[in-house]
């Protein structure tokens, strides 16, 4: 199959780095950083050894957090020319976690072609490796540290019942495991992943307890990615009858027929058709309503 010429003029890669190994950079990637004209690095010091090592001689400018306001009409005044341009993070794939994100959005809102040169990513590698269910997941990065966003994304994870990656700093990690203890239980299940993809590759887990353990008795070096269980679902309340009986009236002013109304009903309640389409007919309080199943 036919691939089309890297680099373009006037477009934007966002190109995937490796987290640890060395090995792990794509031969596209590669290429890319080797024949494009200008590559904005989160830190040009830390990028600049993996790009020595591969040859890369392209113009390097830093793109941080602390930069993002200034560097980006610059960036994008380089895609106006027709230049193209790569942007890498420290490690793994940009846009998560760093300012990759608002270059890429200001890249489009300007009407610039943006490509994404896959690569590694510490939350993917993490979560697939973790044992945790990775059907449904969600990403939450790096929690607020403003006390009350904190306090309430945590309580949030209470009952999450995705999967959920999170990143954190080594220093900062027991005080992280902490905090989840409170509102999540510590048995909830949980890997810490850390060193990915290096030669003293870390998986701690299978607990939150288990981890905090470990991690008091060996103090963490390294960026950690944390995977978070999912909480188990909480069951509903049991509904009263005239709740019940008002979701028919509102199927029924919806097209529905009574009839068809009270089987989709019967369905997800734990009640008979009979006992639904009776509603329709008859006043009745909850009290008066026997239990599911005629318990």
């Amino acid at each position: 199959m036919k691939q089309r010429a890297e680099p373009d003029a006037g477009v934007l890669y966002v190109v995937g780095t490796p987290i640890g190994h060395l090995g792990d950079l794509s031969p596209r990637a590669k290429a890319l950083l080797l024949t494009v004209d200008t590559i904005a690095c989160e830190d040009t010091r830390h990028s600049g050894l993996l790009l020595s090592t591969i040859g890369s001689t392209a113009r390097r400018c830093s793109f941080h957090q602390h930069n993002t306001r200034s560097r980006i009409p610059q960036l994008l005044a380089e895609l106006a020319q027709g230049l193209s341009v790569a942007v890498i993070s420290d490690a793994g794939l940009p846009g998560i976690s760093d300012p990759g994100e608002a270059l890429v959005a200001a890249a489009r809102s300007a009407g610039h072609a943006v490509i994404c040169i896959p690569g590694p990513c510490a939350a993917t590698t993490a979560l697939v490796s973790s044992g945790l269910p990775s059907d449904r997941f969600c990403f939450e990065g790096f929690l607020p540290t403003k006390s009350k966003e904190r306090r309430e994304r945590l309580a949030a994870l209470a009952t999450e019942t995705r999967t959920t990656v999170l990143y954190e700093a080594p220093h900062r990690l027991l005080q992280l495991l902490e905090e989840l203890a409170g509102p999540c239980g510590g048995e909830r299940r949980l890997q810490v992943a850390r060193e990915l993809t290096k030669r003293h590759e870390e998986q701690v887990g299978p607990t939150i307890s288990a981890a905090l353990q470990h991690f008091r008795r060996h103090p963490p070096q390294g960026e950690c990615t944390l995977v978070l269980g999912g909480a188990a679902p909480q069951e509903q309340p049991e509904r009263d009858a005239t709740a019940w009986r008002q979701e028919l009236e509102a199927l029924i002013r919806a097209g529905m027929s009574a009839n068809a109304a009270a089987k989709h009903l019967a369905s997800r309640s734990g009640r008979s058709k009979r006992e639904l389409y009776a509603l329709l007919h008859h006043t009745a309080e909850a009290a008066d309503w026997p239990e599911p199943n005629g318990t």
